[in-house]
């Protein structure tokens, strides 16, 4: 879901942009079939930008401003921090997608995304599916998350849990000495389709599993179809005795207001931008004791996967490719271990800073 966070409105538009360092941000619009979208593109050192469009009712012009360009950002960092040959890119559609989403909106976002010339490439997230890249397909090649008739890697969503589990695993590891999660009580903030998902990878491993949802439906048909599992309120979960919660739906979970309530050792999730301010909500879990496993590494399965689509699909080795990120979560932990006053956030920031600052500079270098 979308990252909540107030926007900056009072800011005029490149004050908004200027913290992020993009590149480019692109307002589109068209008033035939209602489109209103904003492709933010990040950083492009490492290759295109990649990451997905999603299509939200936003309070506000300046709100969907906000969420792009985080997202976006985040996209750099994930693929980086991954090892991708790939810059970060987002795009978010204005407007609700269960009532204005229509094939010629979808058309249309499709040619404002082949007027980048490649630079930004799309793909599914909140709000749009398969089908609906499908139809983007139609007026431009650049897009992945294509359905599996199409020779894409169809729903992305099982490699995206899949990372968040084993960055789950990772910093249960190092929270309790085993990253075996029998036993082990996980508070699952949100179950779209990467939180059911991670859910039955967690009943599978017998943990003890909560969970709450925005849609109180969803929550319900998920709880009926999975046995073991608790729901909860939207609020109560944070004060939750757990061993593990995971932040699985909006961003900006992590505050001034929840973290002090958390009673968990690992917080290890699938939602973008969980902390509401890194440089001041990362420190505050490490000070807690609290083992945080950043976001934009151990989500980075859906990129991975919709990655794989641009050198011919192949599942298996998508998954293979998404068993590096254990390692990866495991190795952020032992650096702040070894390096006082660093948390995990920071971390694994520097960490895909240096691959871009390092691709730059021996571009520079041929070109000097």
């Amino acid at each position: 879901m979308a990252d909540l966070q107030p926007a900056p409105t009072t800011l005029s538009v490149f004050d908004q942009i200027e913290p992020y360092h993009h590149e480019s941000v692109v307002f589109c619009h068209d008033e035939e079939t209602g489109l209103r979208a904003i492709i933010g593109i990040h950083n492009t050192v490492l290759g295109p930008a990649l990451g997905g469009t999603r299509m939200w009712h936003y309070a506000s012009d300046a709100d969907a401003l906000h969420d792009v360009l985080r997202l976006s950002r985040g996209m750099t960092y994930k693929a980086s921090i991954s090892g991708l040959n790939l810059g970060g890119g987002k795009a978010v559609i204005l407007g609700d997608a269960k009532t204005m989403k229509t094939p010629a909106l979808l058309r249309r976002f499709g040619q404002f995304v082949e007027r980048q010339g490649g630079t930004y490439i799309t793909a599914e997230d909140v709000g749009v599916n398969t089908a609906d890249m499908a139809e983007v397909r139609r007026q431009t090649r650049h897009v992945t998350g294509l359905p599996g008739e199409m020779g894409g890697g169809g729903d992305p969503s099982p490699v995206t849990a899949y990372t968040t589990f084993l960055g789950m695993k990772a910093g249960a590891k190092m929270a309790f000495g085993s990253d075996a999660l029998a036993g082990r009580k996980v508070a699952v903030q949100g179950v779209g389709h990467v939180g059911v998902h991670l859910i039955e990878h967690l009943l599978e491993e017998g943990a003890t599993v909560y969970a709450s949802d925005y849609y109180a439906d969803r929550l319900k048909a998920v709880v009926g179809a999975h046995p073991g599992v608790t729901a909860v309120g939207l609020d109560e979960i944070y004060d939750l005795d757990v061993d593990i919660y995971a932040p699985c739906a909006l961003g900006a979970t992590l505050n001034d207001d929840t973290i002090p309530r958390l009673r968990a050792a690992v917080v290890a999730g699938c939602a973008n931008n969980q902390l509401a301010d890194e440089h001041r909500h990362g420190p505050m879990l490490t000070e807690r004791g609290i083992y945080y496993a950043p976001d934009f590494l151990i989500n980075a399965g859906g990129l991975i996967n919709v990655y794989s689509e641009l050198h011919g699909y192949d599942r298996a080795q998508a998954f293979a490719q998404a068993e590096t990120i254990y390692d990866k979560t495991l190795n952020i932990f032992h650096y702040c271990a070894a390096h006082s006053g660093t948390h995990p956030q920071q971390a694994a920031i520097q960490i895909a800073e240096n691959r871009i600052a390092e691709a730059r500079a021996a571009k520079e270098a041929v070109l000097a």
